[in-house]
């Protein structure tokens, strides 16, 4: 069997191994790092815990790979004594494994704790022989030689239950009766710790017990004048009280007895009420150790809260921590008390308190009646404490605050469902549901490796369909470890079943839907039916609109913020949002919608659905109107009903149009496939169409396909002729933009023949238009052009003048192609008068772009180049890519017929690179239209059947 090597660290850091002589390493990283890991023996220490403890708050850039090397070293200098291989990579950092007894501090906080049960027990020889075994161990201050600001503030703890301990072994020396032997240790243990008061009543009371009650005196007038001198203080109560009782010559001075007995500090053992530790406590390194650091550190306020939605672990994860820190830091016990936050009636702060002095062994009788006076006395009682309050479930912060220790010495852990943010001093820390590597490591320690390495793929699923959540891991583990033949895939199954997941996760008293129904029943009314109409919508999130709209009431986004501090909705993280989201955890959500059946109307669901449809469409169209104006020849609407939120709401939430755009682009692809589903296919179709001006700008192709076949089931399962008509024309737009003329073409004329039926003049002419895109792209000039002026005259017949616009500037491409450069000049100026009323950039972008190929053709270079620029940054303030690779090609061609050979180059780099970014061949209906494809040859000699106005 391997020999693992003994670490000691009370005093300079050594390896004391039975096959090899003591040794320590030379000062520098590798003590540093060795220090640590012992520091956190047979606990993951992560690489940035490393990288603080060597270098502090300023780590140079190459500080992860001098860890790894410092590491690797140590391995290598341990190798001969540490064959066994403890020192282990474990993500986020490293685990240095060590068997108990094998770690000086850990031996010698085992044997003060053991003193302490002995000394309970009134085995008072045993337990001062213990103690003096226990600081037998030391051989230095701890850590000696360590040059590190975080390893020294670890040194000082350690330090100090030195000195705890070596005033215990007094007291036990006292109690004994052994006061003249005692003297000179005391004596010297006060002269290096003068303003220790509790050594120097030990030390007064030892002087007064050898009959030396003078010494005894002046050993007190010397201390005070050393506190006032140099704390500006007078020493405390139990001194004073202490000195009190040597000059009357008190009684109790002569019964056997340590110092802190006489001044009535604690009589008992010291309580030690923290529920057990979960043996197979999972995940939360980084967290559990920045919590640690926080509570265990003097400098720094000792409160912390925890807080999370309702089945995250906040209790475990405060037990786990009190557990690891609670005997070590907090010498005079741990507190625990549940306080019902979750309950219908949390408990009463003053009964708390009843409960805390009891425990703090004040008599029944002595407990005051009131609030205030119970707090008060709790508060004295704790002044020279050093304990570890833990505060489970708290309902609030007034019930939280009446209990804090106020004392310094003293850490407290609250956990809440809610935030509590206004609580002096405290750090919050937000607790959440596991990632995939610790959700796996639960499955793993619960059910057993082989089982879930055996089904990998199952385990994902299992994680992703509860989201992580500890509780419900848990609730699955135990189920599957309590069935040895069951495997992860038959529990897949049973939670696949949307409907019957919550109750599949029940286990014992662990129960989810138990768990999450006390913070649902605490909300107001209001604000449960509102999370209830949240659980139907799709989507990754929500914004805040979206409550106003469920509710029919522009107060309801108000109620969110309500739901938030409940954890039962959480907000996005901030990237730059134009406005505030939300999303749910997926188990909330199914409770949410579990209650939604129960409590509401199908009739009352449906509006609710309507009126967030409406909205979605009314804020599409109202920022598609913003960024490209009236958009007549590019998108047919419908006769949907729309929802906007007030006018002040609106204009904060459009600010940024095209961002509103982008940031929902996944809510409302969601939002068309949900109408499409629920049967609301007037607004479904009309938001899919009105959404292409995005999808086309930036080439999201995927997305303009998905939701056009989505709508399209949806209209022609409502026999809806004109949404599949207008459908079919924007997919006929899509298969033209990725080249697929076949398929364009019998869109199109399906359309085409629906438009007709319809009698829709507008219809008509924007499916003619398309068909004859497909002509020219085909190269039939002639036919395109036929097209064209057809459409040009339907356009027109409406009233609109955008679509007129549009085809001029599609006629004179054709002339360009045919070199009739002075005939596609007139059509693109005119194209330009009819541009402006509308307001539409989009399409006046495509006219001047073909304009300034009529520039470059007449050899008008630095016009060409001027006009090319300005449209250069209306592409770019808009994110248009596709208009973007146009406009840098054709400047890559000016600039290189201007000799800018460099420009020339760069330009048409950017433009290729934003080609391969678009991952898709550029087609004709893209933004600049197809000005850039010519092929075939003339085939028109003449064009006299085709007037148009010269301006």
């Amino acid at each position: 069997m391997l020999v693992q090597p003994t670490y000691l660290v009370l005093g300079s850091i050594e390896v004391d191994h039975e096959r090899a002589e003591r040794f320590r390493l030379a000062p520098g990283r590798q003590e540093i790092v060795l220090t640590t890991l012992l520091l956190e023996a047979n606990r993951v220490v992560s690489t940035d815990r490393l990288i603080e403890a060597i270098w502090g708050d300023s780590p140079p850039v190459t500080a992860r790979a001098q860890v790894q090397i410092c590491v690797s070293a140590l391995r290598n200098n341990l190798a001969e004594i540490d064959r066994a291989g403890a020192l282990v990579t474990r993500p986020p950092g490293y685990l240095l494994q060590v068997r108990d007894g094998h770690l000086d501090s850990r031996v010698f906080l085992q044997l003060v704790g053991d003193a302490d049960a002995l000394a309970n027990q009134n085995r008072l020889e045993e337990a001062e022989e213990t103690l003096t075994r226990a600081i037998g161990l030391w051989r230095g201050p701890a850590l000696s030689g360590i040059k590190s600001l975080l390893l020294r503030a670890k040194a000082a703890h350690l330090d100090e239950s030195l000195l705890a301990a070596k005033e215990a072994r007094i007291d036990l020396l006292l109690k004994l009766g052994r006061y003249h032997g005692t003297i000179g240790e005391i004596s010297s243990l006060l002269e290096e710790n003068p303003l220790r008061e509790r050594v120097r009543g030990q030390l007064m009371l030892a002087l007064y017990r050898s009959g030396r009650r003078a010494e005894a005196l002046e050993c007190y007038r010397v201390g005070r004048e050393l506190m006032i001198d140099e704390l500006g203080i007078e020493p405390n109560a139990e001194l004073r009280e202490l000195e009190r009782a040597i000059l009357t010559g008190d009684s109790s001075l002569d019964r056997c007895g340590g110092a802190a007995e006489v001044v009535e500090t604690r009589t008992a053992a010291a309580p030690r009420q923290l529920p057990a530790d979960i043996a197979d406590f999972t995940g939360r390194t980084e967290l559990t150790g920045r919590i640690t650091d926080l509570l265990t550190d003097s400098r720094a306020g000792r409160i912390v809260v925890l807080t999370g939605k309702p089945g995250v672990g906040k209790s475990t994860l405060a037990v786990h921590v009190a557990r690891l820190i609670g005997e070590v830091h907090f010498p005079d016990g741990e507190l625990y008390f549940e306080l019902g936050g979750t309950r219908a009636t949390p408990e009463d702060p003053a009964d708390v308190l009843g409960r805390v002095l009891r425990a703090l062994n004040t008599p029944y009788e002595a407990i005051p009646d009131t609030l205030d006076e119970r707090a008060a006395m709790y508060r004295h009682l704790m002044a020279k404490r050093r304990m570890l309050i833990v505060l489970d479930d708290a309902a609030s912060e007034s019930q939280v605050r009446h209990l804090l220790p106020g004392n310094g010495d003293c850490a407290v852990i609250v956990t809440s469902r809610v935030r509590h943010t206004g609580l002096p001093g405290a750090r919050v820390f937000e607790v959440d549901a596991f990632e995939p590597d610790e959700a796996t490591d639960m499955l793993v320690n619960v059910v057993g490796r082989h089982r879930v390495l055996h089904e990998p793929a199952a385990a994902k699923a299992l994680i992703r369909l509860v989201g992580g959540l500890p509780l419900a891991l848990r609730i699955v583990s135990a189920r599957i470890s309590a069935r040895p033949r069951l495997t992860l895939s038959w529990m897949l199954r049973r939670l696949s079943d949307e409907r019957r997941r919550l109750d599949e996760l029940a286990h014992g008293e662990m129960v989810v839907r138990a768990s999450i129904a006390p913070s649902y029943d605490s909300l107001p009314a209001d604000a449960r039916r509102l999370l209830r109409l949240l659980s139907t919508l799709d989507g990754p999130c929500f914004p805040s609109w979206v409550a106003a709209a469920l509710l029919d009431d522009p107060a309801g986004a108000d109620l969110l913020e309500l739901l938030v501090d409940a954890q039962m909705i959480e907000v996005v993280a901030d990237d730059g949002e134009v406005s505030p989201r939300y999303y749910f955890h997926e188990l909330i959500r199914l409770f949410a919608r579990d209650r939604l059946s129960a409590c509401e109307l199908p009739q009352d669901v449906a509006a609710a659905h309507q009126r967030v449809a409406a909205g979605w469409l009314g804020l599409a169209r109202e920022a598609h109107g913003r960024i490209y104006g009236r958009d007549g020849s590019t998108v047919l609407h419908g006769s949907a009903s729309r929802w906007t939120p007030p006018r002040d709401q609106l204009e904060s939430i459009l600010a940024d149009p095209l961002a509103w755009l982008e940031e929902e682009r996944a809510n409302l692809v969601a939002a068309v496939e949900s109408t499409a589903r629920v049967g609301l296919d007037e607004h479904c179709w009309d938001l899919a169409v009105t959404l292409v001006a995005l999808f086309e700008v930036r080439c999201y192709l995927q997305d303009w396909e998905n939701t056009h076949a989505a709508a399209l089931v949806a209209v022609r399962r409502a026999d809806n002729v004109r949404g599949e008509a207008a459908l079919l024309c924007s997919l006929g737009s899509l298969h033209l933009t990725r080249c697929r003329t076949v398929e364009a073409q019998d869109a199109l004329m399906l359309a085409f023949s629906l438009f007709t039926a319809l009698g829709d003049t507008h219809g008509l002419a924007i499916s003619r238009r398309n068909l004859a895109m497909v002509d020219q792209l085909g190269g039939d000039w002639y036919r395109a052009l036929h097209g064209y002026r057809q459409a040009a005259a339907e356009f027109a017949a409406v009233g609109d003048d955008l679509g007129q616009a549009d085809v001029w500037n599609q006629i004179a491409t054709i002339k360009l192609d045919l070199d009739d450069v002075e005939s596609a000049e007139r059509r693109l100026r005119h194209a330009l008068v009819l541009c402006p009323p509308t307001g539409n950039r989009r399409v006046e972008t495509q006219v001047r772009h073909s304009l300034s190929e009529v520039l470059l053709r007449r050899g008008q270079l630095h016009e060409a180049n001027e006009l090319l620029m300005e449209l250069l940054a209306v592409v770019r303030t808009g994110r248009d890519l596709v208009g973007q690779v146009r406009v840098l090609e054709r400047l890559g061609a000016v600039n290189a017929r201007l000799g800018h050979h460099y420009a020339a180059e760069r330009l048409l780099r950017e433009a290729r690179d934003l080609k391969e970014l678009t991952t898709k061949v550029i087609g004709p209906s893209e933004v600049i239209g197809p000005s850039d494809l010519r092929v075939g040859t003339d085939p028109l000699a003449h064009d006299q059947d085709e007037a148009v106005p010269c301006s």
